[in-house]
């Protein structure tokens, strides 16, 4: 008796053993966030503030570095095609270099350049963590550049979530989308052509639900201000590859 007692024992210590090393391992899983401005010694023009992930570097590393090539992006002047930097403290340096070499050529020039690159975290689970990156550029043009990027993220893996990854059923989900879409035009008196309706680049989810945005002239008819709105949890839940929970 005292036998089968002590095999008892053991085997509910090995399950409770395997059970703890099981929240250990997912503990590990998780990652946090602090926030980083980069600059360089002699930059005056741009300011950065954006999210650093912290913990395991197989999960952190993409993560970081998406983030980085969408500030990178973000600062550059010209055909894009022509971005080189590898790194965000090169781009601050070639901004200020560009802005200098504008001030020599045209020295009656009193407007400055700026640069302002902000990031936030719209929402972390354990499957999905939604970033939006707002960047905001002026050269000295009559008006400056107004771009807000979102990026999603595999919590456990920290890989890259394309848009069409983020649907299981593209066309339900678009069907209430443009719902939602010609509300957001109807209040801002901006008459559209509902055929020519399709989801934007920038879809993530937040605390409220699924968030999509357009920046300036990304709608037909090609709107002049950013059109955003959100669609709750339980409209799209059935649609959705990632638990919002």
């Amino acid at each position: 008796m005292v036998n089968i007692i002590r095999m008892l024992y053991k085997k509910h210590l090995i399950i409770i053993c395997s059970f703890l090393i099981f929240l250990s391992c997912k503990e590990e899983l998780k990652i946090s966030f602090s926030e980083v401005s980069p600059t360089t010694k002699n930059n005056s023009l741009v300011e950065i503030n954006i999210p650093e992930a912290i913990g395991i570097e197989v999960v952190t590393t993409p993560i970081n570095e998406a983030i980085q090539k969408t500030v990178i992006a973000s600062l550059h002047i010209g055909n894009m095609d022509d971005l080189q930097s590898k790194s965000i403290e090169e781009s601050i340096s070639l901004f200020n270099k560009e802005y200098n070499t504008f001030k020599n050529d045209f020295p009656e020039a009193e407007q400055p350049w700026e640069a302002q690159v902000d990031g936030d975290i719209m929402f972390q689970s354990s499957e999905i963590i939604s970033i939006v990156i707002t960047s905001y550029k002026d050269t000295g043009a009559a008006h400056g550049l107004l771009n807000i990027s979102f990026l999603n993220f595999e919590t456990e893996t920290g890989k890259l979530i394309q848009n069409d990854k983020l649907i299981s059923n593209i066309g339900a989900f678009k069907t209430i989308a443009q719902a939602h879409y010609e509300k957001a035009l109807e209040e801002k008196d901006i008459v559209t052509n509902a055929e020519a309706f399709d989801l934007p680049k920038n879809i993530a989810y937040s605390e409220e639900g699924v968030i999509l945005l357009y920046n300036l002239f990304q709608t037909e008819p090609y709107a002049t201000e950013i059109i955003e709105f959100t669609i709750p949890f339980e409209e799209v839940a059935s649609y959705l590859v990632f638990n919002s929970l």
